[in-house]
This record gives C-alpha cells, structure tokens and sequence, in this order.
C-alpha cells in the first residue's frame, strides 16, 4: 500500500468520525429544542390552560352519578366518562326560625256571580333573610361584703367577694365566643386581621390587629395541652399522612420557612376508621430532622411524596400515585395537540388503579386488601413491565422521561398500598389538610414572628381536627376555651371525639 492510498484512507477515517460528531451534535440539539418547546408548551398551558387536572376517573368524581362507557381506543385502554347530577335547590333547614307574612286580596267575591270566594289552597315560597351579627357587652358585676360589726368594733373587717370567673384571656375584654370568631375567620375563612379590623369598625367597635393578634397567640398556649394529647394519639396510628409548604416570616433571616402537616384518619368524618387528627408544625427549615423529631420514632406507615427528606424516619414510606400521575399529565400537555401519545396510556393505566380504589370507597380493610391483590396487582405489574420498556426508548430529559424516571424511582414505595388495606393510593389526604393554610398564605402573605407562626400551626391544628371530626369549628373552639380556662388539666374531655355540639 502507498502513501496516498494511505492518506486516503486516513482521510476517510477522519471524515467518517467527523460525520458521527456532527450526527451527535445534531442529536443532541434536536433533544435540546424539544426539551425547550416541551417547556415553552408547559409555560404556555400554565399560563393560559386548566390549571385543574382532575380527569373523571378520579376519586372525588365516583362520588356523582355516572355511567360507564368503553371504547376501543388505539392502545385499547378502557376510558371512562360521567355524567353530573343537575343542581337542586336545598329546602332550608326547619330549625330555622320563620317569619310568616301572607300576602292576601282584598276582595274575595266572585267577579262572575258575586258570591264570596272560599280558600282553595296556597302556595309557599320561602327567601332567606340575612341579619348581621349582634355584638353585646356582658357586664360581670361583683358585689363586695364586709361586717359593720366588725368595722363599728375596730376588728379588721374581711372583705368577701365571689371569685373572678375563669377567662381565655385574664383581664382582657375577649369572651370565647368572640376569641373563637376571630380564630376562625382567620384560620378558617382566611380572613386576615387588618380586614377583621374594620369589620369591628363598622360596629363602633374598635379593636387593634396587634391586639387580636396579641390574643390568638394566647388562645394558642392554652390550646397546647390539646395539641401535645393529640399529637400523642396520632402516633400511636398505624398509618400517617405528610406533607408541607413554604410560609414567610419576618423575624426569621432565611426567606423561606416551612409548615408541616400531619394527618391521621380520613377528612370524611363518616368514613373515619382511625381518628381524625390534623397536625400541622411550623419549622424554619426543610430538614429531614424535622419530621424525624415530630415523630419521634415512629415506625407505621406514613404517606408521602418523593421528598428524601422523609428517608431519615423511621416509618415505612408509602408512595403517592397522583405525584406520580401529576408528572404524566405535564407530559400529556407538552404533546402535539390532537395526537395521543405515551403519556395517555400511562395516565390511563394510572386511571385504572384509581377505578378499582374508588369502588372500595367505605370498605372494610380486609376486603380493600384482597381486591388490591386479585385486581390492582396484575395492573401494577403490566405498568412496570411498560415502564421498563419505555425506560430504554424515551430520552430521559423530555417530561415524558421525567415522569417515567420518577415513577420507576419511586416504584416499591408507590405499590407498597396494596399490602395493607388501611393505606392509602396516594398522598392526597395531607394535601387536602394543607390547602386551607395555602389559600390563608394568599391573603395574609406572611407570619411577622416566628411565635406568631406557631400560634397559627397551633390555632389551624385545631380547626382542621374539628372538620375532620364532623365539629363547627367555631362552636368547638368556643367550648374548648370556656372548659380549658376553668379545667385546664382534663384534656380528655374537649378531644373532639368526646366532646358532644349540636352541628
């Protein structure tokens, strides 16, 4: 071989290395742009879309009426459509007190012959009246005795006098009824003191911020004993539900803080098998230390999202599948629109796991346990081998990659539901308890001191607890400040599933 057929054949070496570089580097660019236009199409439906995603076979939709309907689809997959009930008015309730007027004619002949007409029957139509609150003052008046004896003898005379009635707030102008209301249009209906404030001005009322602030934190000492009893119940539960969110405080230098909830039981009063506690725990951080302390060891199951944080406890981890569907939705929605894709026939076969816990809605746990293992097994199992699959053809920076990388990451801990019929298919639960301290963040936007922050853990622990237990929450915390302020050491007496309120 000469020299120029060696050169030649280096140079075709070169060229062909160069030809793979620049297939590469093409590659990798068309993977870059749809990784940018799947994000552009995230921002835009962000932006623009739904921001719901719930999809009719869901949960919370099984409780309307419906009607299944299958349909062959590319995939073969059976879909499910419903049909909602048509809004009725509700009779108002006939404990409410009723104002009659009856509206009547003025003649009652007849137009025809003249004789006088005779009632043939009426017609009722009811309207609801609103009356503003009634705000009073309640005088405590104390006479004073002493013995005129005594005094006319120059013997000291003993002054008697009936005690001070027990007070949530000793010395303050507050009575539970208005100390409650105050917590609960904060805490319950987000309604942030500054506006509270004016509300009492329209009344000729005035009472500062600082000062119902002031009080709430108050309220929150003396709800403590409650707190740590309740604490101590939820833990001794077989299974748990986590979650958190970020909250600002003023007074703390990081600029995020974070609020922790904890749950046991179900929101669903009537479903309750476990009792009904929510706990929520405000930390200035999102160390995994932080649940590690607020459990303090406990080794049930707990509920959770893919967070590593929970890692450190020693509880058994159980997945949530709607963190895991949420991602193949964000998937769905990068897609070229009109075209079905692998994300549909994930969601779709996440649908299915969701069919067969919605139909074991209010069952026992024994039954909930064996139809997970005849029916939701074999379902878990298919998705796995597709995942696998799917795993070595989908590139792992596209959403659809993400949402495939995630499942399969958390994959012992998202089937672990099916071994026990008190768990739960996802997280749900927790994220529930945490809303109404998501939409209170909108409108009060930050806590000014970290006390202050605890205070509104404390005060949101206890309302979230009373819905979970069927209680109004004003006429809850009502009671229990009236009975903690006289018995502050019988806690067992104001836990919620003792204490007995007309609802």
């Amino acid at each position: 071989m000469n020299d120029n057929t060696t050169h030649l054949l280096n140079t075709i070496d070169e060229l062909k290395a160069l030809v793979l570089q620049l297939e590469a580097r093409h590659q990798d660019d068309k993977n870059r742009y749809h990784q940018l236009l799947e994000q552009f199409r995230l921002a835009q439906h962000n932006r623009f879309g739904k921001s719901s995603e719930s999809q009719p076979a869901q949960l919370d939709l099984f409780n309307e009426v419906e009607e299944e309907v299958v349909t062959d689809s590319a995939d073969n997959e059976q879909t499910i459509s419903y049909t909602r009930k048509k809004p009725t008015r509700q009779r108002l309730p006939d404990d409410l007190p009723r104002t009659v007027i009856i509206h009547d004619i003025e003649d009652k002949t007849c137009d025809c012959c003249g004789h006088e007409l005779h009632e043939m029957g009426r017609d009722i139509s009811e309207k609801l009246e609103f009356i503003p609150a009634k705000v009073e003052v309640i005088q405590h008046i104390r006479p004073k005795y002493a013995c005129r004896h005594c005094d006319t003898q120059g013997i000291t005379t003993i002054i008697k006098q009936a005690p001070v009635p027990a007070s949530p707030i000793p010395k303050g102008i507050a009575t539970s009824s208005l100390l409650a209301q105050i917590i609960t249009a904060k805490y319950q209906y987000s309604l942030p003191l500054y506006r509270q404030e004016t509300l009492f001005q329209q009344w000729g009322i005035i009472i500062g911020r600082r000062t119902m602030a002031d009080w709430l934190i108050k309220c929150a000492v003396l709800f403590t004993p409650l707190y740590d009893e309740l604490r101590r119940i939820m833990l001794e539960q077989p299974a748990l539900h986590c979650d958190e969110t970020t909250v600002k405080v003023l007074d703390v230098e990081k600029s995020t803080c974070y609020m922790w909830v904890y749950c046991s039981g179900s929101d669903t009063p009537s479903t309750n098998t476990l009792p009904g506690i929510v706990l929520y725990d405000y930390q200035p951080s999102r160390h995994g230390y932080h649940p590690v302390n607020f459990l303090e060891g406990y080794s049930g199951y707990l509920h959770t999202d893919g967070y590593k944080g929970y890692d450190q406890t020693h509880a058994v981890l159980v997945g949530c599948w709607a963190h895991a569907r949420r991602r193949f939705i964000d998937a769905q929605r990068v897609q070229v629109k009109g075209k079905k894709g692998s994300a549909d026939l994930a969601v779709n076969k996440i649908q299915k796991l969701y069919r067969i816990e919605a139909l074991l809605n209010g069952e026992p746990a024994q039954k909930k346990y064996a139809v997970r293992q005849e029916e939701a097994r074999p379902l878990l199992n298919e998705f796995r081998e597709w995942l696998d699959n799917a795993a070595l053809r989908v590139s792992p920076k596209t959403k659809l990659g993400e949402a495939i990388s995630y499942t399969l990451n958390q994959w012992e801990k998202l089937i672990r539901y099916i071994d026990d019929g008190l768990l739960s298919i996802d997280n749900n639960r927790a994220e529930r308890a945490v809303k109404p301290f998501v939409i209170g963040r909108k409108n009060w936007l930050f806590s000014a001191s970290t006390q202050g922050a605890q205070s509104s853990a404390m005060l949101y622990s206890i309302i979230e607890t009373a819905k979970a237990n069927g209680l109004v929450p004003y006429d809850y915390i009502a009671h229990c400040l009236e009975y903690l302020c006289a018995n502050p050491g019988d806690i067992e007496s104001v836990l919620p599933w003792n204490v007995k309120i007309n609802v």
